[in-house]
C-alpha cells in the first residue's frame, strides 16, 4: 500500500482561508502588523501599496496587448483571483495558498527598476525596464503552467519572446547559456533576511532554449501590468518546464559559456535539476508526477509530457537523455 507523506510545507484543503477573511485580508494584515509593532515583536510593517501598485505602472498604456492566436489552451483560463493568490515566490514567504505572498509583495517598489545585461555581449549595460518593454513587441499568449509540486494553472501572459531580448542584448558567439538573477532587497522581501536559501534566486537556460518560440519574458497578465506576486516587472515563462524554472523579478541577465547552477539545483540537485522538463512517467523523488491538479477547476488531469508542448520543444533534447537527466 502506498502511503503518501504530506510535505511539511503543504496545507490541507480544509486550511484554506474563508472567503470573508480573504476579502478583508489587507485590513487584517495591516491590523496585525500594527498590533505586532505595539507589542514590540519586531515584524516588518506593511508599507503602503503605492510603490507596487500595477495601476501606477509607467507602461500601463501598452495593455492590453494583442493576443497571439498561435498560442491556445485546451482548458479554461484560471481566474485571476485564484492564480493571483496562489504564488510560489519564496522571497516573500512560503505559504502560497493564501494572501500572504501577494500582500507582502506589494511592498516591493516597481520603479526605478533596471536590468543589467552582461557577460559575453558586445557591450555590457544597465537598461531601465521601461526602455526594455517599450523596445519590445508586446503580445498576449495563453500558456499552461505546471509546478513540480503537481498543481497547474492556465494564464494569459503578456510579454515578448526571449529571442527578441537576445537580439536586443547582442550576445557574442561564445555565449552558450543565459543566466538570470532575481532582485535582492531584504527590506521588502522578509525571507531574504534569513539564510535558508542562497539568495539571490538564479536560474538559466541554454541559448537554444531561449531562442525557442515558446520562451517568453513576461511583463503583464490578464491584460494589464503584472502585479508583483507574479514576478513583476520582468519574469520568465517556459511553459514546457516545471515552474521553478520561471525566475521572477529579474535584475540581471548574463550571457555565459558555462552552465549556470540554479538556486533549487544548488539546494537540492537530486530533486531540482537544470533541465527540469515534465514527464508523467518520471516521478519526483517524493511524489508522483503522473497527474496534476488544476487550481482553477480543482480537476485532476493526466500530466502531459513536456506539459503538452513536445511538438515545439522535444527536438531541443534529442538524444540527450543518454547523458543528461532531462526529467525530475
Amino acid at each position: 500500500m502506498l502511503i503518501r507523506r504530506r510535505p511539511s510545507w503543504e496545507l490541507p484543503e480544509s486550511a484554506a482561508t474563508p472567503e470573508a477573511v480573504y476579502l478583508s485580508r489587507r485590513h487584517l494584515l495591516g491590523a496585525g502588523a500594527g498590533l505586532a509593532a505595539a507589542l514590540g515583536l519586531g515584524l516588518p510593517a506593511v508599507a503602503a501599496p503605492t510603490p507596487g501598485n500595477p495601476d501606477l505602472d509607467p507602461t500601463k498604456d501598452l495593455y492590453p496587448a494583442k493576443r497571439n492566436d498561435a498560442f491556445t489552451l485546451d482548458r479554461p483560463v484560471t481566474p485571476e483571483d485564484i492564480s493571483g493568490n496562489y504564488n510560489n515566490f519564496y522571497e516573500f514567504g512560503s505559504d502560497r495558498r493564501n494572501y500572504q505572498v501577494a500582500d507582502i509583495a506589494e511592498r516591493m517598489p516597481r520603479r526605478p527598476w533596471t536590468v543589467k545585461i552582461d557577460g559575453l555581449v558586445e557591450k555590457e549595460r544597465e537598461v531601465g525596464i521601461d526602455d526594455i518593454i517599450r523596445a519590445m513587441p508586446l503580445e498576449e499568449r495563453l500558456y499552461r503552467h505546471r509546478c513540480v509540486e503537481a498543481w497547474s494553472m492556465a494564464v494569459p501572459w503578456t510579454g515578448f519572446p526571449v529571442r527578441e531580448f537576445i537580439a536586443f542584448a547582442k550576445p557574442l558567439s561564445g555565449a552558450k547559456y543565459i543566466r538570470m538573477e532575481t532582485f535582492v532587497n531584504p527590506a521588502v522581501a522578509p525571507a531574504q533576511n534569513r539564510f535558508i536559501y542562497p539568495w539571490p534566486y538564479v536560474d538559466g537556460v541554454t541559448m537554444a532554449e531561449g531562442m525557442n518560440d515558446l520562451a517568453f519574458f513576461v511583463t503583464g497578465v490578464y491584460g494589464k501590468p503584472a502585479p508583483n506576486q507574479y514576478g513583476a516587472p520582468l519574469r520568465l515563462a517556459l511553459p514546457w518546464k516545471y515552474g521553478f524554472k520561471s525566475v521572477k523579478s529579474i535584475v540581471r541577465i548574463s550571457f555565459v559559456a558555462d552552465r549556470p547552477v540554479g538556486l533549487w539545483e544548488q539546494v537540492q540537485g537530486r530533486e531540482y535539476g537544470f533541465w527540469a522538463n515534465v514527464n508523467p512517467e518520471v516521478p519526483h523523488p517524493r511524489w508522483s508526477q503522473a497527474s496534476e491538479r488544476d487550481i482553477g477547476t480543482g480537476e485532476r488531469r493526466p500530466t502531459l509530457i513536456y506539459n503538452g508542448y513536445g511538438e515545439q520543444v522535444a527536438s531541443l533534447y534529442a538524444g540527450m537523455d543518454k547523458t543528461e537527466k532531462l526529467f525530475m
